[in-house]
C-alpha cells in the first residue's frame, strides 16, 4: 500500500488518470487535476503516452507500457465509483487509503462536503507535499464549525485503529458517511480487510454507503505480476510488487458475505470488464479488467 516516501501504485494510478483525461470515455471521464499532483519525471511518462512516443530504453518502455495499461483500467473503475458517490453523497466522505485521489478537488458534488483522507503517514505526507501548489478547497462554514473541508487522517490500516483517528479529525458516527475504498483491499490480508470493514460498520450511521474496489482471483494476473517482479530483478531495481505486494483476493460471494456480516446490503458488484463494455472504453487487457471489481453496499436507513 505504501513505499518509503509514498505509494508507487498511487503514482501509477494518478499517471493513468492524467493520460486518460479527455482521451478515454470523453464526456464520462475527465481529470484535469491529476497531472498537477505528479512530479516532473512522472509527468514525462504521461506526456510520452499521450503523444504515443514510446521511449527507446527498455526500462523506460516498461514504465511507459505500465502507465498506458493503467489508463485503460482506471477509467471504468473511476467512473463506477464516481457514479456511486453521485447517487448517494452523504454529508461526510471518507477515502480509505486515499493515495493521490483528487475527488475533493475534481468533483463538484463534494464541494460542500467534509472529506476525510485516510492514509499511511508516509503516503499522507507525500500527498500534502504534492498538494502545496494547488489551491485549498473551500466550503461555507457555519459558526463554530471546523473550517477544513479536506482533513488528512494518518492511519496504517494494518495495525492502527480507524475509529479513534477519524473521531479525532471530526468524523461523526451518527451522521451518514460515503466511504470510498479504492485500490487498497488487495494490499491487506483477509483479517486486516475484515477488521477494516468492521471498523467502518461501527462508524456508519443508517443511510451510509460503502464503495469497495477489490480484486478477484485471476491466474493470468498472478503470472503477470511474477513476470513484472522478474524484470525488476533483472533491472536491479525494487519494483511495485516488491514494495506493495497483493495479499488478498476475494470472490464476489466472499465480499458479499463480509459486507453482509457487518450490516451492509450489496446493491451492485460488477467487474471492470462489464463496466468498460457498457461504457465502450478500450478492453485489450481483459484479464486485468475481469479481475478488478467495484461493489456498492448500503447501510439500510
Amino acid at each position: 500500500m505504501k513505499a518509503a516516501g509514498g505509494s508507487r501504485t498511487a503514482v501509477l494510478v494518478c499517471q493513468g488518470r492524467a493520460v486518460a483525461d479527455g482521451r478515454i470515455a470523453p464526456g464520462r471521464f475527465t481529470d484535469p487535476v491529476a497531472v498537477s499532483l505528479l512530479r516532473a519525471d512522472e509527468r514525462r511518462t504521461v506526456e510520452q503516452v499521450r503523444a504515443g512516443t514510446p521511449p527507446s530504453g527498455w526500462l523506460e518502455r516498461v514504465d511507459y507500457e505500465s502507465v498506458r495499461a493503467c489508463a485503460e483500467i482506471v477509467v471504468p473503475r473511476t467512473i463506477a465509483i464516481d457514479d456511486a458517490v453521485r447517487e448517494r453523497t452523504s454529508p461526510q466522505v471518507v477515502l480509505l487509503g486515499a493515495g493521490l485521489d483528487d475527488r475533493a478537488w475534481r468533483m463538484p458534488e463534494l464541494a460542500d462536503r467534509v472529506v476525510f483522507e485516510v492514509d499511511h503517514p508516509d503516503s499522507a505526507r507525500d500527498k500534502r507535499q504534492r498538494l502545496a501548489g494547488l489551491p485549498a478547497p473551500t466550503r461555507p462554514v457555519r459558526p463554530g464549525e471546523p473550517g477544513e473541508r479536506v482533513r488528512f487522517v494518518s492511519v496504517d490500516l494494518t495495525r492502527d485503529r480507524l475509529e479513534g483517528a477519524l473521531a479525532a479529525a471530526g468524523h461523526r458516527a451518527d451522521t451518514p458517511t460515503t466511504w470510498i475504498w479504492e485500490g487498497v483491499v488487495p494490499y491487506l490480508t483477509r483479517p486486516e480487510a475484515a477488521r477494516t470493514v468492521a471498523a467502518v460498520a461501527t462508524l456508519s450511521a443508517p443511510g451510509s454507503r460503502l464503495i469497495v474496489n477489490y480484486q478477484a482471483p485471476q491466474a493470468a494476473i498472478a503470472i503477470g505480476q511474477l513476470i513484472a517482479r522478474s524484470m525488476d530483478v533483472l533491472a536491479r531495481r525494487r519494483g511495485i510488487w516488491a514494495n506493495e505486494p497483493w495479499r488478498s483476493r476475494w470472490t464476489a460471494s466472499a465480499m458479499r458475505d463480509l459486507l453482509g456480516r457487518n450490516g451492509f446490503t450489496v446493491r451492485s458488484d460488477d467487474d471492470l470488464l462489464t463496466i468498460a463494455t457498457r461504457l465502450t472504453t478500450p478492453t485489450p487487457r481483459r484479464a486485468s479488467l475481469r479481475s478488478g471489481r467495484v461493489a456498492v453496499a448500503d447501510r439500510p436507513a
